[in-house]
């Protein structure tokens, strides 16, 4: 059961790029999911929008461009971009909307301050990203955030593997982003064993990474 809003109901307005908008009152997250998996399934657009006007936070499911976008209104203003073809990911992003604003996308993907990085080569996204993190902690967040989409820790304890089984021509832009922070953090990358898919990335053990993967669990 979905945790109830407090204070709650929280209000939300929905709409999207053929001009049409709800405004719901919904009692938790789960329930906001379901009033904007409806409203989206009554139209086919481009463009949908979630706002919450009292928190000042909106996300934008561009499902035609394959850009998702979120912003929070402060001083200054955040806004960060992210390039998503995977159709099912939208409604994902929707549900850690209603369960935490802004902040609950954190660790959906590679976000991007500006919108038209998006438009670079994966690899140049992936440098993009990695330039905008600055520290150790953040920089351990990021490589935790890749890790704990399709890596393992080896039977040894000796390795942490990214990109278990992924070819070289997939994961292109965390690839990029990933080897620039492990250059940053000072992690020492091994050569993958004979028989491993060639897009793995294979990094030696360590207490900080066995401390975040704890932390992770």
């Amino acid at each position: 059961m979905a945790r109830p809003y407090s204070p709650g109901p929280k209000q939300f307005v929905f709409a999207a790029g053929d001009g049409a908008s709800q405004q719901v009152s919904v009692g938790d997250a789960q329930e906001a999911y379901e009033a904007f998996a409806a409203f989206v399934r009554e139209r086919e657009s481009e463009t949908y929008t979630i706002t919450d006007e009292p928190a000042g936070q909106s996300l934008i499911l561009m499902p035609g461009q394959g850009v998702i976008s979120r912003i929070e209104d402060g001083h200054p203003p955040r806004s960060e971009h992210l390039r998503e073809d995977r159709g099912n990911r939208y409604l994902s992003g929707a549900m850690l909307f209603f369960e935490n604003g802004y902040a609950g996308l954190d660790y959906f993907g590679q976000w991007l301050s500006d919108l038209s990085d998006l438009d670079a080569s994966p690899e140049a996204r992936g440098a993009a990203r990695a330039a905008m993190i600055t520290t150790e902690a953040a920089a351990m967040d990021e490589v935790f955030r890749i890790w704990a989409d399709s890596g393992y820790v080896d039977p040894t304890d000796q390795f942490y593997i990214f990109f278990d089984s992924h070819g070289l021509d997939e994961d292109r832009a965390e690839r990029a982003e990933l080897l620039q922070l492990i250059d940053f953090l000072g992690l020492e990358r091994v050569e993958a064993p004979a028989g491993a898919t060639g897009g793995e990335v294979w990094v030696r053990a360590e207490p900080r990474l066995d401390a975040e993967c704890a932390r992770w669990a």
